[in-house]
């Protein structure tokens, strides 16, 4: 069973002298056939330099590329099944829906009258029908990410790339937009790798998320699971979900101590020092009541209402505490003093770097 891309310790540095830095230092992974990997990191990790090597666009300088178990290290885009949709989406003006989902079928040769009845299948993939005659400059954002994508859909690549598709959208579109792609990527059993600097959106479309450090490594890869409550380093606990880290001490028992807190971490941790990374909703607020077991005492400095939740700003004797807490019913005013306990969830322990 060959996988979709397999990068096999790939290097990569800007200009031909040897001292020049490496951008992407060593990087190995694979994309199985048929599911989405997201490639996740801070900007100028090198995640858009992996995508373009996959693309052909650009040509690593060590290591290989191999595609459906063909080496594809040295050819060029036109070699290599593979279509790349970008954030600008890229659609001509002067065409119409229909023209800009043929255009490269007719460039590859694919006679009008065939290339018409796949352009049309593609924009009903897309749930673009009746919109063939329309011009580019009269659909919405949301509806040009479609005609972009039903553009790549229709040249039946073997991998799909995405480089940062949803970042021109607002909010709710992006929503829309992830679920679609998503959809379309297990309906149609593409092989797609996800380019994005936003968590929430690589947790909601992936199969596998690769996290790259900012100094062009692989940090940790996973499944979304996996990543979010498993995080092996501080980095990626801090990147997969704002978590705030605090330094704790594990005893011989397994046990970890975070101030007054005792943790039961899930994996086995040697003892001695070690972080503690946790996320904003496992914070758990006692007002009044005694609950069972320790509590930190919390102070409200700064309440913000967001809708759905609030977001507190607690003083504790472990530091500022960020958390956010769906209980709408019960306002908290800056000054309330309350206890906060950790729940099961959202807590994890680090190594300490």
């Amino acid at each position: 069973m060959h996988h979709g891309v397999e990068f096999r310790n790939i290097t990569k540095r800007y200009g031909l002298s040897a001292s020049a830095p490496l951008v992407v230092k060593g990087v190995s992974f694979e994309v199985p056939r048929g599911t989405l990997t997201t490639i996740l990191g801070p900007s100028g990790c090198g995640k858009t330099t992996v995508l373009r090597m996959i693309a052909g666009l650009e040509m690593p300088t060590g290591g290989q590329i191999i595609m459906d178990g063909k080496d594809v290290t040295t050819l060029g885009p036109a070699d290599r099944n593979v279509s790349m949709m970008f954030q600008s989406y890229a659609l001509f003006p002067h065409m119409n829906v229909l023209e800009n989902v043929m255009y490269g079928l007719k460039m590859s040769g694919v006679a009008r009258d065939e290339a018409r009845r796949r352009g049309s299948e593609a924009l009903k993939n897309v749930g673009l029908v009746g919109y063939d005659d329309r011009l580019p400059s009269e659909l919405s954002g949301g509806q040009q990410q479609r005609v972009a994508l039903a553009r790549a859909l229709v040249l039946e690549p073997a991998v799909l790339l995405f480089d940062e598709p949803l970042s021109n959208l607002d909010a709710r579109l992006r929503r829309e937009m992830r679920e679609e792609i998503r959809s379309l990527q297990q309906r149609l059993n593409l092989t797609v790798a996800y380019v994005t600097h936003d968590q929430s959106e690589a947790l909601a479309v992936s199969d596998q998320i690769v996290v790259m450090s900012a100094d062009g490594l692989i940090a940790q890869r996973g499944s979304p699971r996996e990543m979010y409550e498993f995080p092996q380093s501080e980095f990626v606990a801090g990147f997969m979900g704002e978590a705030m880290l605090f330094p704790g001490e594990a005893g011989s028992d397994g046990q970890v101590q975070l101030g007054p807190l005792s943790i039961m971490p899930r994996q086995t941790v040697a003892p001695g020092a070690v972080k503690v990374a946790v996320r904003p909703e496992a914070w758990r607020i006692h007002r009044g009541e005694r609950p069972h077991g320790a509590v930190v005492a919390g102070k409200l400095l700064k309440a913000a209402y967001l809708g759905s939740f609030f977001e507190y700003t607690f003083e504790t004797a472990l530091g500022n505490i960020f958390v956010v807490s769906p209980d709408l019913s019960h306002a908290l005013e800056p000054g309330a003093e309350v206890g906060l306990s950790l729940a099961d969830h959202g807590v994890s322990v680090v190594r300490a770097a």
